[in-house]
């Protein structure tokens, strides 16, 4: 069993996209293999903390569940500089949600290099009957804009989610640290959430730690600078917490 703390990479991924297309089910089903009918609307930015290998490489992937909700836009925004790969997730039944992709991909990218790996997501393709939004006009639209990859989902019956985050890890590993792009950004420190290593669904081993069930060192230190402090946030990760180096 692969220790804890032991990794050969570290990588920072985040989900966006508008609320209500699935995201934080995406990430449940893809580090605790759950789907939680009753899941609400996020208010923070949540984490979970997943081993995967790839080429006999452990690859950690510290993935951010964003909200995606107007007044958290700001907010989003702040985390997108420590990200070396992003998922952009609209629902196929929802065009508004597809329609609005290219805004969440023009925020990310304006505060974002070139060398970030980004994947289009069309999450509830288990809804074929209610679909709005053609995977023709996705692809089409992913090539337009030079989206690296583009998959779609079912987080409902769990079809390709774990092949879409396996498939943009393994691309951020092979085209980018293996190219010698970004190595220093694909190892950016992070602080080592404290979660539990345990076999989940096929993974070598899944250490899962919701951002929420942990109190950001600023706020316990009182730090007047802390923004989830100024928001009335506290018990949550602040962007500090996130990101010593910051």
């Amino acid at each position: 069993m692969v220790e804890h703390h032991v990794h050969d990479h570290r990588f920072i991924l985040i989900l966006i996209g508008d609320s209500g297309v699935g995201k934080t089910n995406l990430l449940l089903q893809f580090s605790r293999n759950q789907f939680n009918l009753e899941s609400k609307p996020n208010n923070c930015v949540e984490i979970d903390v997943v081993n995967i290998n790839v080429d006999d490489k452990i690859i950690r992937a510290q993935i951010l569940d964003a909200p995606g909700e107007e007044r958290y836009r700001e907010l989003v925004g702040t985390y997108y500089r420590c990200t070396i790969g992003a998922l952009i997730v609209y629902d196929i039944t929802r065009k508004v949600t597809f329609e609005n992709v290219e805004r969440w991909l023009k925020e990310l990218r304006d505060r974002r290099d070139q060398n970030i790996v980004i994947m289009l997501v069309g999450n509830k393709a288990d809804q074929i009957n209610l679909r709005s939004v053609q995977r023709e006009d996705a692809l089409s639209f992913s090539e337009r804009v030079n989206i690296n990859l583009f998959m779609e989902t079912s987080a409902l019956d769990k079809s390709s989610v774990n092949n879409a985050f396996t498939k943009l890890l393994a691309h951020i590993y092979k085209h980018v640290v293996l190219s010698k792009k970004g190595v220093d950004m694909a190892n950016h420190h992070m602080v080592e959430p404290k979660g539990q290593t345990k076999n989940v669904g096929g993974h070598e081993d899944v250490g899962i730690t919701r951002a929420s069930e942990l109190k950001c060192q600023f706020v316990e230190l009182n730090c007047q600078q802390c923004h989830y402090q100024q928001r009335g946030m506290e018990g949550q990760f602040c962007q500090k917490h996130l990101d010593m180096s910051f």
